[in-house]
């Protein structure tokens, strides 16, 4: 038996209960993980409220990423291609089940600990990481222009787990990144990591404001987590052939748009889930991280941002403090 963090009746933070429950079993291509550190991220919370079910087969437990070490499962199989092996230290991309002290995770899923990251660090990475590539990259390809420039980016909720994510990994990339925040502090925190500008969208017009930053052009792309009225105010500073990466809709599902902008400037508006999307999708975008971003995490050019790690039996007050938005970064589980 193994202890978990489970899901009582569907409700706020105090549904979140301690229990036991059998330890699972990997099956073909997976492994079996003992868990050091979970983390927590805004699905969890949108599970818990009874609003995002996990899809058929999965675990009822939340949680969507952890750290720990491999204790068995099917490391043999071909999708195993960073050859990792029994009491390997691991963070895992998961579609449930991650606040527990054993999960499973498709092996296709799983990465070696980047060097000299904490297992409370590498818990906080796949959820927001893989989010962040699969969009930024894959999705709207955010690269370099028909001049060779590089790009510019705008992240909404900059201090967000997705957000500290995407501006270090964009700038490293040698992007321009601008960003949103909601108080003066916040703005201040995305630009020590690497925005050149925080946009306090409480007091400024954001899309007025990127565009005087850009000479009026607009920004290539926008990582955009709010959508409802927001989407119209980014149409309007996009630059011509901009792109939309919508992963979350924090500020409502409706919006009303001039579609006659998309038409005239050539814009892209794009939406994504990851939870619902193959391993063998998922696995793809393990290896270009491990290729493209492990080595930034191992040289220190990025870190993850972890803004306070709760024990995991007081899980309740994690998500209290997530939904506060006071922090900034990721919060974690610690078994």
């Amino acid at each position: 038996m193994m202890k978990a963090i489970e899901i009582a009746g569907f409700g706020g933070p105090d549904v979140l209960r301690l229990s036991e429950r059998e330890i699972p079993v990997a099956r073909e291509g997976e492994v079996l993980i003992r868990v050091a550190a979970s983390g927590i991220n805004r699905p969890d919370i949108v599970q818990r409220e009874g609003r995002y079910p996990p899809p058929p087969g999965v675990s009822d437990l939340p949680g969507l990423e952890v750290a720990g070490e491999i204790v068995g499962g099917d490391l043999a199989h071909a999708d195993n291609r960073f050859g990792l092996k029994a009491g390997q230290a691991v963070c895992a991309l998961l579609a449930g089940g991650g606040y527990a002290e054993y999960c499973v995770a498709p092996v296709a899923q799983c990465l070696p600990l980047p060097r000299d990251l904490s297992m409370e660090e590498a818990a906080s990475l796949p959820e927001t990481y893989f989010t962040v590539w699969s969009n930024l990259f894959d999705r709207v390809h955010l690269g370099r222009n028909e001049s060779g420039e590089a790009e510019t980016l705008l992240v909404q909720g900059g201090t967000s787990g997705i957000g500290v994510a995407a501006i270090q990994i964009a700038r490293a990339f040698g992007h321009r990144v601008f960003a949103t925040a909601g108080s003066d502090e916040k703005c201040r925190a995305v630009e020590v990591l690497g925005a050149e500008r925080g946009i306090n969208y409480r007091r400024e017009d954001f899309a007025a404001v990127v565009k005087a930053l850009t000479a009026k052009r607009g920004v290539d792309v926008i990582l955009d987590m709010v959508g409802g009225d927001y989407l119209q105010r980014e149409l309007d500073c996009l630059a011509a052939d901009g792109r939309i990466a919508l992963i979350a809709l924090l500020g409502g599902a409706q919006a009303s748009i001039d579609l006659s902008r998309l038409l005239m400037r050539r814009l892209t508006v794009t939406g994504s889930s990851l939870r619902i999307r193959p391993v063998a999708f998922k696995g793809a975008i393990a290896a270009a991280l491990k290729e493209k971003v492990w080595p930034l995490l191992e040289s220190g050019a990025i870190r993850p941002v972890v803004h306070q790690v709760f024990p995991a039996a007081e899980a309740a007050a994690a998500h209290r403090l997530m939904e506060s938005g006071a922090h900034i970064g990721k919060i974690v589980l610690r078994w």
